[in-house]
């Protein structure tokens, strides 16, 4: 089976080009087969008043993409942009990787992906702002 798979729990949301689905009362595994389609899972979308701080805004923004409430060719300039300012703060070898991965994945419209890439980045930056606070 190609494409990609959804393992959604019972009651679990999933935004399918736009529109919201919601899984029945059993667990169910769906195959996407269209390459080109946008999906995110509502239990991992970021709401408007959780994005505060660079990585998770920069998250966000790829979100808008995905959900249809932003302009792919108008996004992509302004999530480079914003992917570079991340990589100047975030040097250490592992968050670098995940940058190029989402930088690589927004150049070739894989926005889900480049979501992926990014989310990975949210521990860290935890991890940095609480440090900044002692």
């Amino acid at each position: 089976m190609s494409g990609l798979v959804l393992k959604l729990h019972p009651k679990e949301r999933v935004l399918v080009n736009g529109a919201v689905i919601e899984n029945g009362d059993r667990r169910a595994r769906l195959a996407i087969m269209t390459p080109d389609a946008h999906i995110l899972r509502l239990r991992d979308a970021i709401h408007p008043e959780e994005a505060r701080t660079p990585v998770r805004r920069v998250c966000y923004a790829a979100q808008l993409v995905l959900s249809g409430d932003l302009d792919p060719d108008e996004a992509q300039h302004q999530l480079l942009r914003r992917i570079e300012e991340l990589s100047q703060v975030l040097t250490d070898p592992d968050s670098r990787a995940q940058l190029a991965d989402a930088t690589e994945a927004l150049i070739a419209r894989r926005y889900y992906h480049c979501l992926k890439a990014l989310r990975r980045l949210i521990p860290r930056e935890d991890r940095l702002l609480a440090a900044a606070q002692r």
